[in-house]
Formats: C-alpha cells, sequence, structure tokens
C-alpha cells in the first residue's frame, strides 16, 4: 500500500473507525500525511474519547505543523486525562510553541498531579527561557520527587533575580511549605534576610519544623551582628532538638568560644550530636574539653562516630597524650574510628612530633599504610618527615600490592622529603617501579630519580640505560608521568654539565 492509499485509509477510519482505531489512525496520520491534514488532527482532538484526543496530540507532534499545534494542543495539556495531558505536553516540546496559551498551559502543569507531566512542563520552561507560574514553580521546590526538585530549584536559581521570582522566594521563605521553605530560606539574599530578621529570629526560637529551623540557622550564621551570634548561642542553650543542634554545634563550634562548653558538653549525651559536640569542645579547648575528651577516648563503650569526633579534635588540640591515646585507635575494628585517630595524628603532624613520639608513630603508620586507600595521602601526611619511618617504608615499596601505598612510599623516600643513611642507596627502588602499571607510582618514581640527582649531586650507575627508561615515559599517557620524566633527565643533563 503506498502513502497515498495508508493516508486515505487513516482518513476513513478517522471518520468511521471504533475508538482505537480512530486513535492508531491519528497517530498514522501524523506520521505519513501532509501540513494540509493538521486540520483533521485538530478535529480528532476534541474527539469525545481520550484514546483519540491521545493519538491526535501524538500525530500533530510527528506532522509538525506548528500553526496547528498552537491551535489544539493547549487545551489537550488541560485535558481531564493525564495521558492526554501528557502526550500534548510532549507534542508542544517536540514543535517548540512558544505561544502565550502554551506558556500558561505549562504554567498549569506544573501544579499536576502526575510527576511526568511536572517533569514536562519543568523541561518546556527550561528550554523557553521563561520561569511559567512562579507561585508553582517555587513550591516545586519542595516537591517529594528528586527529578522534580532538582529542577525546579535549578530553575529558581537561573530566575532568582526576576522580580516575581524574588518576591515569591520572600514569601515562601515566610510562609511557604515547609520543604519549599527550607530552599527559600537559604536562598535570601543579604538584603531580604536582614527585612525578615525579626522573623527569622522568632522562627529560630519558636518554630515547630526542624528542617526550616536548620536552615534559618544556617542563614543567620552569615549575619555578621553581635545581636543575632548572641540568639544563636541562646538557642543553642535551650536547643532539644538533636537535628538543629547538629547544625548549631557545626556552625558555632568554629569560633571556639567558651560559651559552646556547656551545650556541648550536655549533647555529649546523645550519640546522633555527640560527635558535632565532641568537635566543638576540640574548638574551645582547655581543662574542661580536655577532661571530656579524654574521657570519650579510654570509654570502651564510646560509640564509633563520637569516638572518631573526639579522636580527631583530641589531636587538634595537641595535648601531651594524645600520641598515646590515638594510636590504639587506629586498630580499632570501626573503620571511622581508624579515619578519625589519623586525621588527629594529621592535626598534630602540622606541629612537628616530640622526638620520643616520633618512633611509635612511624611504626604504627608505616605497617597501616594501606588500611584505606581513600587515607592513604594522609597517611603519607603524617609520615612526611619523619626519618623513623624510612627502613619500614623501602621494605614496603617491593611489598605492597597497592599501588596508591606503593606511589606514597616512593614519595615518602624521595629526597626532597626525607633523607637518612639509605637515601644514597634508594635509587634502584626509583628505577625498578618506572615501569609500573599505576601511573601515579610511575610518576613518583620519576620524581624521586629527578631530586636523588639533584641532591646526590653525581651521575647514577647505569646511566645510559636510565635515559632510555625516561625517555620511553615521552609517549606514557599520563601528563604529570611525562612531566617528571622530562625533569628527570633535565637532572641528569644539568648534572653531567657541572
Amino acid at each position: 500500500m503506498t502513502s497515498e492509499h495508508q493516508v486515505a485509509f487513516f482518513l476513513r477510519e478517522l471518520k468511521t473507525g471504533d475508538t482505537w482505531r480512530r486513535a492508531a489512525a491519528a497517530k498514522g496520520l501524523g506520521k505519513l500525511g501532509e501540513p494540509e491534514h493538521a486540520a483533521v488532527l485538530v478535529r480528532a482532538a476534541t474527539d469525545p474519547a481520550p484514546e483519540v484526543r491521545e493519538g491526535a496530540a501524538v500525530g500533530l507532534g510527528w506532522l509538525g505543523v506548528a500553526a496547528a499545534g498552537s491551535q489544539a494542543l493547549p487545551a489537550l495539556m488541560d485535558d481531564d486525562d493525564p495521558w492526554v495531558r501528557r502526550k500534548a505536553s510532549l507534542a508542544s516540546i517536540r514543535l517548540g510553541l512558544r505561544d502565550r496559551e502554551v506558556v500558561e498551559a505549562y504554567g498549569r502543569l506544573l501544579g499536576d498531579p502526575d510527576y511526568h507531566l511536572r517533569i514536562n512542563a519543568l523541561e518546556a520552561l527550561w528550554e523557553l527561557g521563561v520561569p511559567g507560574d512562579v507561585p508553582a514553580l517555587v513550591r516545586l521546590m519542595g516537591d517529594p520527587l528528586h527529578a522534580v526538585w532538582g529542577r525546579a530549584r535549578a530553575m529558581v536559581y537561573m530566575f532568582e533575580k526576576d522580580p516575581d521570582v524574588e518576591a515569591e522566594i520572600v514569601r515562601t521563605a515566610q510562609w511557604g511549605e515547609d520543604a519549599a521553605r527550607v530552599c527559600a530560606v537559604l536562598m535570601l539574599s543579604d538584603l531580604h534576610t536582614d527585612r525578615l530578621l525579626p522573623s527569622l529570629l522568632r522562627e529560630l526560637a519558636d518554630g515547630t519544623s526542624s528542617e526550616v529551623r536548620c536552615a534559618v540557622v544556617f542563614r543567620l550564621a552569615r549575619v555578621k551582628r553581635p545581636e543575632v551570634r548572641d540568639a544563636l548561642f541562646a538557642a543553642l542553650a535551650a536547643e532539644r532538638d538533636p537535628e538543629v543542634a547538629v547544625q548549631l554545634l557545626f556552625l558555632l563550634g568554629r569560633s571556639g568560644e567558651e560559651r559552646l562548653l556547656g551545650p556541648a558538653s550536655h549533647w555529649l549525651r546523645h550519640e546522633r550530636v555527640a560527635p558535632s559536640a565532641a568537635s566543638a569542645l576540640g574548638a574551645v579547648g582547655g581543662k574542661t574539653a580536655t577532661r571530656l575528651l579524654r574521657a570519650l577516648l579510654t570509654d570502651p563503650t564510646t560509640p564509633a562516630p563520637t569516638l572518631a569526633a573526639a579522636a580527631m579534635a583530641y589531636g587538634d588540640m595537641g595535648r601531651w597524650d594524645a600520641v598515646w591515646l590515638l594510636l590504639p585507635l587506629l586498630d580499632h575494628a570501626a573503620p571511622g574510628v581508624y579515619e578519625g585517630a589519623l586525621r588527629g595524628l594529621d592535626a598534630m603532624a602540622d606541629t612537628g612530633f616530640r622526638p620520643w613520639e616520633r618512633a611509635a608513630v612511624a611504626r604504627a603508620l608505616v605497617t597501616r599504610l594501606g588500611i584505606d586507600a581513600t587515607l592513604v595521602g594522609v597517611a603519607e601526611r603524617v609520615l612526611t618527615g619523619l626519618a623513623e619511618a624510612l627502613p619500614g617504608l623501602r621494605e614496603l615499596v617491593d611489598r605492597t600490592t597497592s599501588p596508591y601505598v606503593r606511589a606514597a612510599a616512593l614519595s615518602l623516600l624521595d629526597p626532597h622529603k626525607a633523607t637518612d643513611a639509605g637515601t644514597p642507596h634508594d635509587l634502584p627502588l626509583f628505577v625498578r617501579h618506572l615501569d609500573d602499571a599505576h601511573m601515579w607510582v610511575r610518576q613518583a618514581a620519576a620524581e624521586g630519580i629527578a631530586h636523588w640527582v639533584e641532591v646526590a649531586g653525581t651521575l647514577p650507575p647505569g646511566e645510559e640505560r636510565l635515559r632510555d627508561q625516561l625517555s620511553a615515559l615521552d609517549s606514557d599517557p599520563c601528563q604529570f608521568v611525562r612531566a617528571a620524566a622530562a625533569d628527570a633527565l633535565r637532572a641528569l643533563d644539568d648534572c653531567r654539565n657541572n
């Protein structure tokens, strides 16, 4: 059957066929018809059967006649049947319609109970570069579905300078539904925050929604006024909601003010809030904080998250017994506690370990360097400059199966970071790993060779073969390896010329 015969068949079916045949004919006519058939599909869009109206919407999208789409699709986007609305919205997007009636229809779909239609409307309005129904758009920032609220928030951010959108953000921040209100509060500009300050402070003290109050706390923490700071501390002292307490301790904890001691001590008994309280105590410091944190670190019943936070805080305080309290925690069954103890030691490394602590730290970390691949870099920072770690690192380079540990060990053997009696003999270790399968290991090996030549000031044995190995790295897929190899070759050239 030729396309002309098929079109004629579809036209007959639209007049005489049953519901499903008319619906199929409308879709077929959209695929094979000509622009002059658009009027037929516009008439089909008023068919009493929703299946036919849906077919007409699909057909209009395929036919590609924008004028016909503008005539019929806005009404179909308000159809009682959700499938008709869905297909009509997709057809409008397909046709790229920009008429006022279409934009208004998209705006109404922002409040549609069918989430597919809310998404379609958001996508279409984004492409058109208009916000549509502003109150409906801002409300969608609190939609329960991520696919909806994510798009809605992106659009509100895009249009936040629009006067209507800006005004709706302010209105929602004061009186909106909780989920949307949280976003609106966080979006308030400094100007509007100042204007709404009395209501925000009332919400901080008397609000019932913990989500909204957390947002208010976060927004007020950026207001640099003594009275606001005092209000936040007063709220923390009176707070009984764990989620809000966590937010207040997080934002106020860095201040290190002694006003934190009482509330932080109180919340140490709450498993959810205790990690934030421990961190705040570390920022305050002093005898009381030391006593409370030491009690947490030595109590075998302390929950792992609290123990991890206390370890970080105690290390940051740098107390005389911190190393001896943190080293045993590196073997804790909970991975988070290992991280907390390691980060506590990292904080101490900034000021340097005491002579009697260095060997213990070196032994503990070298043997545990590969416990967590994501923390190898932290352990490397702690070990930097500890000559006591170098013998163990030399053994570890060839023994470990972890490329991250190999790279870290080679970096720590680099004479620019650490030097001991064994450093003059480290060159073979670097050379052996120039062809390692992992690019960070190759980079560390090449950098180690460059620095070894610079520090030693002598050409290494087997120089020509070493030059060949380094030159082969010119084609390495990693630019950092290529750069390190080039630096090593330049160091060899400089040494030869001098």
